[in-house]
């Protein structure tokens, strides 16, 4: 072992020496006020094995280079990312015969405010995932070569630590604070979730981001009629939004919701106006025509802090959007992206079926359309659904899903029929699934998988169809869902 401690004080650094040599490992103590020869001789005794470690008190952080050094102790706490960064570093120096460096961290279990967060988002600076993610995953985003190992205790520790930081409004109003002091700037929501490496859900699954810079003191209190509906319904669902052709529209027309006549929209933009309406004030049953729908929608226009903070969350998804569009070809024209990701309301407006209260089934055809909507929770509780509704589907491959039909449902029967012969019909089935029913900002939407055509089949009442998708599951869909791909 080739070790330097970071110590607190000199009379720290003389006591941890001492304990060092008593129980068998050699050590000194440095600090400014160590005779120069002795500092000067600490690398070569350390190298020689002579001693195994140096006890150092604000020495060592940066300017000396020991590449040999593999292990490296945090005896003292630091706020300071710098210094915690510079002392670090003086075991990540690369050297023959050297595997690892070793990290012993004592100080986040003396301090329950230790911010073991921070301290890794430094050596993630280069990842969109949160530091929770990362370290949950492994660290997959640390650079080819490199790798990061918390032991399991360590591992479930600084993760508690981490969920605990975030898990309140306090502690997040807090990090506002400490953002605007350390910039001297008000954050946008993006510049704060990436400045403390959380995922979106961290501030909407409870709270609004305006609400909580209000009550922070950064902004002017603000009162508007649209911002209790928001902040406990609308903006969760919002967060979920991920089609870029969507998006886009969304950014255009809600600056100019006074000055815009729904009439005259186009009929695709009309749509996906509705989508929104719904998405937002969870009508029953939807009707295109109701003079309410403008009404609510210029109501949202007096509420200019609440539209800013839609607009935020909007563009905060769209940068984040990876994956290129691909237009749908069906007989009519379509809203819905493929792999984006729609609440039922949604895809039921977006298909033309405004009676939504009456859709409780996972099945539904579109007469009009000749299209069967397939809506998929994979991962079934028996608190959410009956015996008979238990349908065994999940994915056989990124290509092929296997399906289970209502258990009414036979083999020669008009509905069986329509699945067997729906491409000699000209009929459409298309598929959406969840993973499940739930997630951590309520009910999970749905991710549209895309148009699926029959394969084959076994039994009847229930029937169990084999069905392959026309666009083969992206990457992202299967870490969506990868509890669920068999192939």
């Amino acid at each position: 072992m080739k070790c330097i401690a970071f110590c607190v004080s000199i009379q720290h650094a003389m006591f941890m020496s001492e304990f060092f040599n008593k129980h068998g490992l050699s050590s000194i103590a440095l600090s400014s006020d160590t005779q120069n020869d002795e500092r000067n001789s600490a690398k070569e005794r350390l190298l020689s094995g002579k001693i195994k470690i140096i006890c150092v008190v604000d020495l060592y952080n940066e300017g000396v280079d020991i590449p040999e050094i593999d292990t490296v102790l945090f005896l003292r706490p630091t706020e300071s990312l710098t210094v915690f960064l510079q002392q670090l570093g003086r075991g990540l120096r690369l050297c023959e015969g050297k595997d690892c460096l070793t990290v012993l961290d004592f100080v986040g279990q003396a301090n329950k405010k230790y911010n073991y967060e921070e301290k890794f988002a430094a050596l993630l600076s280069n990842t969109r995932r949160s530091v929770k993610t990362e370290i949950d995953k492994g660290f997959p985003s640390v650079p080819r070569g490199c790798f990061v190992q918390l032991e399991k205790k360590a591992k479930e520790y600084v993760l508690d630590n981490i969920s605990h930081a975030f898990n309140n409004r306090a502690s997040i109003i807090k990090r506002i604070n400490d953002f605007v002091n350390e910039t001297k700037r008000i954050p946008t929501l993006s510049e704060f979730l990436k400045h403390y490496h959380q995922p979106i859900s961290t501030i909407y699954k409870n709270y609004g981001f305006y609400d909580l810079c209000m009550s922070a003191g950064v902004i002017d209190t603000y009162n508007e009629p649209m911002t209790e509906l928001f902040i406990k319904k609308a903006f969760p669902k919002i967060v979920a939004i991920n089609s870029r052709r969507w998006i886009k529209f969304l950014l255009r027309y809600l600056p100019n919701i006074k000055t815009t006549n729904i009439s005259s929209l186009s009929g695709y933009e009309k749509h996906l106006l509705w989508m929104f309406y719904v998405t937002v004030w969870n009508v029953q049953t939807f009707d295109p025509a109701s003079t309410e729908i403008q009404d609510n929608l210029k109501l949202l226009s007096d509420s200019p802090m609440v539209l800013n903070e839609i607009k935020e969350i909007l563009e905060y998804n769209l940068d984040r959007i990876d994956i290129l569009y691909k237009p749908l070809l069906l007989e009519y024209e379509c809203p819905l992206d493929l792999h984006c990701s729609y609440t039922k309301d949604q895809i039921l407006i977006a298909m033309d079926y405004i009676r939504l209260s009456s859709m409780r089934q996972g099945v539904l055809y579109i007469n009009d359309k000749k299209t069967d909507l397939f809506f998929v929770t994979i991962n079934k509780s028996d608190k959410d659904y009956s015996p008979t509704t238990m349908y065994d589907d999940y994915f056989i491959s990124d290509e092929l899903f296997h399906w289970q039909s209502q258990s009414t449902t036979s083999e020669m029967a008009p509905t069986g029929q329509r699945y067997i012969n729906h491409k000699h019909m000209g009929n459409t089935v298309l598929l959406f699934v969840r993973d499940y029913k739930k997630n951590s900002m309520g009910t999970a939407p749905y991710i549209f998988i895309g148009p699926v055509n029959y394969v084959a089949h076994t039994g009847s009442r229930p029937m169990n169809i084999t069905w392959k998708l026309e666009r083969k599951l992206l990457a992202k869909d299967a870490m969506t869902l990868k509890s669920n791909v068999m192939g």
